[in-house]
Protein backbone atom coordinates (compact mmCIF):
# COMPACT_ATOMS: atom_id res chain seq x y z
CA UNK A 1 0.00 0.00 0.00
CA UNK A 2 2.55 2.64 0.59
CA UNK A 3 4.78 1.61 -2.11
CA UNK A 4 1.37 2.29 -4.48
CA UNK A 5 0.91 5.98 -2.26
CA UNK A 6 4.66 6.69 -2.93
CA UNK A 7 4.14 6.15 -6.54
CA UNK A 8 1.26 8.35 -6.60
CA UNK A 9 2.74 10.93 -5.06
CA UNK A 10 5.44 10.71 -7.80
CA UNK A 11 2.77 10.87 -10.14
CA UNK A 12 1.15 14.42 -8.63
CA UNK A 13 4.77 15.84 -8.32
CA UNK A 14 5.41 15.55 -11.77
CA UNK A 15 2.43 17.10 -13.16
CA UNK A 16 3.33 19.95 -10.47
CA UNK A 17 -0.03 19.13 -8.80
CA UNK A 18 1.81 18.76 -5.13
CA UNK A 19 1.69 15.91 -2.85
CA UNK A 20 -1.91 14.00 -1.91
CA UNK A 21 -2.48 14.23 1.86
CA UNK A 22 -2.70 10.82 1.78
CA UNK A 23 -1.57 9.09 5.29
CA UNK A 24 0.94 6.29 5.06
CA UNK A 25 -0.24 2.74 6.98
CA UNK A 26 2.07 2.82 10.01
CA UNK A 27 4.68 -0.36 9.92
CA UNK A 28 6.98 -1.75 12.17
CA UNK A 29 10.69 -0.66 12.17
CA UNK A 30 12.88 -3.57 10.99
CA UNK A 31 16.22 -3.86 10.09
CA UNK A 32 16.75 -4.96 6.15
CA UNK A 33 16.21 -8.72 5.99
CA UNK A 34 19.37 -10.48 6.09
CA UNK A 35 21.14 -14.35 6.03
CA UNK A 36 21.32 -15.77 9.58
CA UNK A 37 24.20 -17.58 10.81
CA UNK A 38 22.95 -21.09 9.83
CA UNK A 39 21.97 -19.86 6.34
CA UNK A 40 25.37 -18.15 5.64
CA UNK A 41 27.02 -21.29 6.67
CA UNK A 42 25.12 -23.18 4.11
CA UNK A 43 25.66 -20.84 1.33
CA UNK A 44 29.45 -21.40 2.36
CA UNK A 45 29.29 -25.02 1.69
CA UNK A 46 27.76 -24.10 -1.31
CA UNK A 47 30.16 -22.09 -2.46
CA UNK A 48 32.85 -24.46 -1.91
CA UNK A 49 31.82 -27.10 -3.34
CA UNK A 50 31.34 -25.06 -6.50
CA UNK A 51 33.29 -25.43 -9.59
CA UNK A 52 33.78 -22.45 -10.99
CA UNK A 53 36.40 -20.25 -9.81
CA UNK A 54 34.56 -17.26 -11.06
CA UNK A 55 31.45 -18.03 -9.29
CA UNK A 56 33.06 -18.85 -5.97
CA UNK A 57 34.54 -15.72 -6.49
CA UNK A 58 31.78 -13.49 -7.10
CA UNK A 59 29.63 -15.02 -4.15
CA UNK A 60 32.60 -14.19 -2.02
CA UNK A 61 33.21 -10.74 -3.36
CA UNK A 62 29.49 -9.87 -2.14
CA UNK A 63 29.23 -11.45 1.25
CA UNK A 64 32.58 -9.94 2.77
CA UNK A 65 32.13 -6.67 0.91
CA UNK A 66 28.73 -5.23 0.77
CA UNK A 67 28.95 -3.92 -3.18
CA UNK A 68 26.09 -3.51 -5.15
CA UNK A 69 25.60 -5.24 -7.70
CA UNK A 70 25.24 -3.16 -10.32
CA UNK A 71 29.00 -2.12 -9.04
CA UNK A 72 30.12 -5.28 -8.58
CA UNK A 73 29.31 -5.94 -12.47
CA UNK A 74 31.39 -2.51 -13.31
CA UNK A 75 34.67 -3.85 -11.86
CA UNK A 76 37.78 -3.49 -13.89
CA UNK A 77 41.02 -5.06 -13.03
CA UNK A 78 42.64 -2.17 -12.74
CA UNK A 79 39.85 -1.70 -9.68
CA UNK A 80 41.68 -4.61 -8.49
CA UNK A 81 44.84 -4.68 -5.90
CA UNK A 82 46.32 -6.93 -4.16
CA UNK A 83 49.53 -8.34 -2.36
CA UNK A 84 49.97 -11.09 0.11
CA UNK A 85 48.76 -9.40 3.02
CA UNK A 86 46.11 -6.30 1.69
CA UNK A 87 43.54 -5.82 -0.75
CA UNK A 88 41.54 -3.37 -2.12
CA UNK A 89 38.58 -2.77 -4.34
CA UNK A 90 38.23 0.60 -6.27
CA UNK A 91 34.28 1.34 -6.42
CA UNK A 92 34.41 3.98 -9.17
CA UNK A 93 30.57 5.00 -9.77
CA UNK A 94 28.86 3.88 -6.40
CA UNK A 95 25.43 5.37 -6.38
CA UNK A 96 25.50 8.80 -6.78
CA UNK A 97 28.82 8.57 -8.50
CA UNK A 98 30.21 8.33 -5.46
CA UNK A 99 34.01 7.10 -5.29
CA UNK A 100 35.31 4.30 -2.43
CA UNK A 101 37.28 2.00 -1.92
CA UNK A 102 37.10 -1.46 0.50
CA UNK A 103 38.97 -3.53 1.96
CA UNK A 104 39.13 -7.67 0.88
CA UNK A 105 39.79 -9.79 3.96
CA UNK A 106 42.11 -12.76 3.23
CA UNK A 107 39.33 -15.02 2.17
CA UNK A 108 37.73 -12.56 -0.47
CA UNK A 109 41.82 -12.13 -1.76
CA UNK A 110 42.22 -15.95 -2.29
CA UNK A 111 39.05 -16.28 -3.66
CA UNK A 112 39.86 -13.61 -6.56
CA UNK A 113 43.40 -14.85 -6.59
CA UNK A 114 41.83 -18.47 -7.57
CA UNK A 115 39.34 -16.18 -10.50
CA UNK A 116 42.37 -14.72 -11.60
CA UNK A 117 44.15 -17.42 -12.57
CA UNK A 118 41.45 -19.18 -14.31
CA UNK A 119 40.26 -16.21 -16.17
CA UNK A 120 44.13 -15.81 -17.39
CA UNK A 121 43.37 -19.42 -18.80
CA UNK A 122 40.19 -18.79 -19.89
CA UNK A 123 41.84 -15.85 -21.96
CA UNK A 124 44.73 -18.43 -23.45
CA UNK A 125 41.98 -20.94 -24.35
CA UNK A 126 40.37 -18.40 -26.76
CA UNK A 127 43.45 -16.40 -27.79
CA UNK A 128 41.34 -12.52 -26.77
CA UNK A 129 39.13 -11.47 -24.37
CA UNK A 130 36.20 -9.45 -26.25
CA UNK A 131 36.43 -6.84 -22.83
CA UNK A 132 39.87 -7.30 -21.88
CA UNK A 133 39.25 -4.79 -19.19
CA UNK A 134 36.74 -6.29 -17.53
CA UNK A 135 37.32 -8.28 -13.87
CA UNK A 136 34.57 -10.68 -14.61
CA UNK A 137 33.66 -12.38 -18.09
CA UNK A 138 31.38 -15.05 -19.55
CA UNK A 139 32.62 -17.89 -21.59
CA UNK A 140 32.21 -15.65 -24.79
CA UNK A 141 34.79 -13.44 -23.30
CA UNK A 142 32.37 -10.52 -23.05
CA UNK A 143 32.11 -8.73 -19.59
CA UNK A 144 29.66 -10.86 -17.31
CA UNK A 145 25.93 -8.69 -17.15
CA UNK A 146 24.58 -7.49 -13.72
CA UNK A 147 21.56 -10.19 -14.91
CA UNK A 148 24.34 -13.00 -14.96
CA UNK A 149 25.95 -12.34 -11.88
CA UNK A 150 22.57 -12.04 -10.03
CA UNK A 151 21.46 -15.44 -11.70
CA UNK A 152 24.92 -16.96 -9.97
CA UNK A 153 24.11 -16.04 -7.02
CA UNK A 154 20.56 -17.35 -6.98
CA UNK A 155 22.14 -20.69 -8.03
CA UNK A 156 24.45 -20.88 -5.45
CA UNK A 157 22.05 -20.26 -2.81
CA UNK A 158 19.42 -23.04 -4.81
CA UNK A 159 22.22 -25.45 -4.13
CA UNK A 160 22.39 -24.06 -0.71
CA UNK A 161 18.42 -24.56 -0.07
CA UNK A 162 17.75 -20.99 -0.28
CA UNK A 163 16.05 -18.72 -1.63
CA UNK A 164 18.21 -15.03 -2.39
CA UNK A 165 19.50 -12.60 -4.38
CA UNK A 166 22.78 -10.50 -4.89
CA UNK A 167 21.18 -7.47 -2.56
CA UNK A 168 20.17 -9.68 -0.12
CA UNK A 169 24.21 -10.40 0.28
CA UNK A 170 25.00 -6.91 0.48
CA UNK A 171 22.54 -6.46 3.22
CA UNK A 172 24.48 -9.69 5.23
CA UNK A 173 27.74 -7.83 5.14
CA UNK A 174 25.99 -5.23 6.25
CA UNK A 175 24.49 -6.39 9.33
CA UNK A 176 27.45 -8.35 9.97
CA UNK A 177 29.71 -5.31 10.35
CA UNK A 178 26.76 -3.73 12.75
CA UNK A 179 26.15 -6.37 14.76
CA UNK A 180 30.12 -7.13 15.20
CA UNK A 181 29.74 -3.67 16.70
CA UNK A 182 31.63 -1.75 14.25
CA UNK A 183 31.52 1.92 13.74
CA UNK A 184 28.64 2.88 11.96
CA UNK A 185 30.56 5.45 9.93
CA UNK A 186 32.87 3.47 8.99
CA UNK A 187 30.32 0.55 8.20
CA UNK A 188 28.06 3.74 6.27
CA UNK A 189 31.73 4.31 4.49
CA UNK A 190 32.13 0.84 3.26
CA UNK A 191 28.86 0.34 2.18
CA UNK A 192 28.88 3.61 0.34
CA UNK A 193 25.66 4.74 1.83
CA UNK A 194 25.13 8.63 1.91
CA UNK A 195 23.09 9.00 5.25
CA UNK A 196 24.20 7.75 7.97
CA UNK A 197 20.43 7.00 8.97
CA UNK A 198 20.43 3.98 6.59
CA UNK A 199 23.40 2.42 8.32
CA UNK A 200 21.24 2.57 11.33
CA UNK A 201 18.41 0.46 9.95
CA UNK A 202 20.64 -2.18 10.34
CA UNK A 203 20.69 -1.89 14.13
CA UNK A 204 17.20 -2.40 14.35
CA UNK A 205 15.81 -6.18 15.49
CA UNK A 206 15.00 -8.35 12.90
CA UNK A 207 11.84 -10.80 12.74
CA UNK A 208 14.45 -13.17 13.48
CA UNK A 209 15.11 -11.02 16.94
CA UNK A 210 11.49 -10.68 17.91
CA UNK A 211 10.69 -14.63 17.67
CA UNK A 212 14.26 -15.17 19.85
CA UNK A 213 12.93 -12.90 22.41
CA UNK A 214 9.15 -14.35 22.11
CA UNK A 215 10.64 -17.73 22.51
CA UNK A 216 12.95 -17.16 25.37
CA UNK A 217 9.44 -16.58 27.79
CA UNK A 218 9.91 -19.88 27.91
CA UNK A 219 12.99 -20.47 29.37
CA UNK A 220 12.69 -21.87 32.98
Amino acid sequence: MNQALAAIDNFYRSLSLGRPEVAREDLPQLAPRSLNEADQRALLRAVERCPSARDRAIATVFLYTALRLSELAALDLADLSMSARRGRLKVRLGKGDAYREVPLNSATRTALEEWLEARAAQVDRRQHAQDPKALWLARSGRRLSARAIDMVVRGLASDAGLELSAHLLRHTCVTNLVRAGTDVVLVAELAGHRRLDTTRRYSLPSEADRDAAAEALLAP
